[in-house]
């Protein structure tokens, strides 16, 4: 788990082969995200909650200024730079890798030049392909997603007739796009895109068959924080209520094999691991004696 040295991009890019746990915490410096919209537009406000973040435990923090929340409207990469030109530089300085949540080459080459150290493009390439040619260039790790649609219209009846192998194959598929751009392989992230195009059924089908996720041989990131189907399961309204499910979804990708996990409540959410984490490690122990 979290040591008191910095996690590296290869304990990143390898967590899939260790086992460890990666905590990627949310720093959205948006008007508009589904739980903490408009909370850290100013830079003292984001600056201090990046500190948080740190104290909280997280190895990566993920920074966005374009909400891609269902029925979002599309930010200009103009208007993310300026949201990000007076934030960047003291949260690099944090000491923690810093991630850029943008599907826009400009916003990706911007935050790369602060210091950024991963891009998380969570429309995987496809709405602009300069990106993976960008992450090749400046050999830098990329966070491919799946999304059905657009965030505007996504969640206006998803259909999946097998959501698990077919978020697998658009995966492999966006994996080949990235490496045919010149982006190494060990370079790749993963993420099935928990309540990007899906409903319910979908999340919770997904989340049970991260195992298959997996056998892509990347890491798997998850991101299911606060969001939307632990609400329905849960009859939980209110977003920042939604830590337990939050826990359980975590924990329960974790023993199908992800290994990086896109939260707000990284405190809490570390503390399960942890725990988790080292019961496995005993019952493990355990088993090996007999």
């Amino acid at each position: 788990m979290k040591t008191d040295m910095p996690t590296t991009l290869d304990e990143i890019l390898n967590s899939h082969i260790t086992g460890r746990p990666i905590l990627m915490g949310v720093l959205n410096v948006t008007p508009d995200s589904f739980s903490d919209g408009g909370e850290f537009l100013a830079p003292e406000a984001a600056i201090a909650q990046a500190r948080q973040i740190s104290a909280d435990g997280a190895d990566l923090i993920d920074v966005g200024a374009e909400s891609t929340r269902p029925g979002s409207d599309r930010v200009s990469a103009d208007e993310q730079i300026v949201r990000l030109r007076q934030i960047l530089p003291p949260v690099v300085e944090s000491h923690l890798l810093v991630s850029i949540d943008t599907t826009r080459p400009p916003v990706a080459e911007f935050a790369l030049d602060a210091g950024v150290a991963i891009i998380n493009d969570v429309s995987a390439g496809r709405d602009d392909p300069d990106i993976l040619t960008l992450a090749a260039r400046r050999k830098a790790p990329i966070i491919l997603m799946h999304m059905l649609g657009a965030p505007k219209s996504m969640q206006v009846d998803p259909h999946y007739d097998d959501v698990v192998g077919e978020v697998r194959d658009f995966l492999a598929q966006r994996i080949a796009a990235a490496v045919a751009a010149g982006v190494p392989r060990e370079h790749i992230i993963i993420d099935p895109g928990i309540g990007f195009g899906k409903l319910l059924e979908h999340n919770v089908a997904l989340l049970a068959g991260v195992g298959e996720l997996a056998k892509l041989g990347r890491p798997v990131l998850i991101g299911p924080s606060r969001k939307r189907f632990i609400g329905e399961l849960t009859a939980q309204q209110t977003p920042a209520k939604r830590v337990g499910g939050t826990i359980a979804a975590c924990l329960t990708a974790w023993r199908r094999g992800a290994s990086i996990f896109r939260v707000h409540d990284v405190s809490a959410v570390r503390q399960a691991l942890t725990v988790a984490g080292a019961i496995e490690k005993t019952n493990s122990h355990e088993n090996s004696r007999c």
